[in-house]
């Protein structure tokens, strides 16, 4: 059995979504973030990073949000939701699962941290506004004219994706890409999106 590290407000949402849409069972271990916002110690007994996503599978433990995302899919997807491995939409769909951590991210997190630091940030935010603007901006002018990232339907890079458009909802950024702010709506409409948020319990950036 499958068993999901679930750690309210997180990255975790996404996996909870990918099992629902693979229809796979699992089981949900909850955990809750300290006042502090961080995990909770008993998410470091599981895995020693201490962080959220993290999965088991009959003893296996897989961390990191894109390589749970492929291990799912490979392991359990049965061809379903990624492309064949030997096609050009296959390098398009590993190079999301990695966009969206190694680089998307990356400014939105510098806003959440700089933002924190009052007058002392202030000479830091142009930069991380360019880098916003270039980010969603590339993510926005792809999704033009497209219902998904890759090819005609649902992958794992969709759901690996999806946390960039909603973090940039909670800092107000999303407004001005509107494929992508049609993108993730879209997302957030489908059944197993909808099932996930009813299994995992209040999440504060479904919007």
């Amino acid at each position: 059995m499958i068993t999901v590290h679930h750690l309210n407000d997180s990255r975790s949402m996404r996996i909870l979504w990918l099992m629902e849409e693979l229809g796979l069972p699992y089981e949900i271990r909850h955990y809750k973030r300290l006042e502090t916002r961080l995990a909770p110690p008993e998410l470091a007994a599981i895995h020693p990073v201490g962080k959220s996503p993290v999965i088991t599978d009959n003893g296996r433990v897989v961390f990191e949000s894109a390589a749970i995302i492929d291990y799912l899919i490979r392991r359990h997807g049965k061809g379903r939701l990624a492309p064949d491995p030997a096609s050009a939409e296959y390098d398009d769909y590993q190079m999301w699962l990695h966009y969206a951590e190694g680089s998307a991210m990356l400014p939105l997190m510098l806003n959440l941290y700089v933002s924190r630091l009052g007058e002392a940030g202030k000479p830091l935010h142009p930069r991380i506004e360019s880098e916003l603007a270039n980010h969603l901006g590339y993510l926005d002018s792809h999704l033009k004219g497209r219902d998904f990232l890759v090819g005609g339907s649902l992958t794992g890079a969709d759901v690996q994706m999806s946390f960039i458009p909603e973090i940039a909802e909670v800092f107000g950024k999303r407004a001005p890409f509107r494929h992508l702010d049609a993108w993730i709506k879209r997302l957030h409409a489908r059944p197993a999106w909808k099932k996930a948020l009813e299994k995992g319990g209040a999440y504060r950036f479904a919007n």
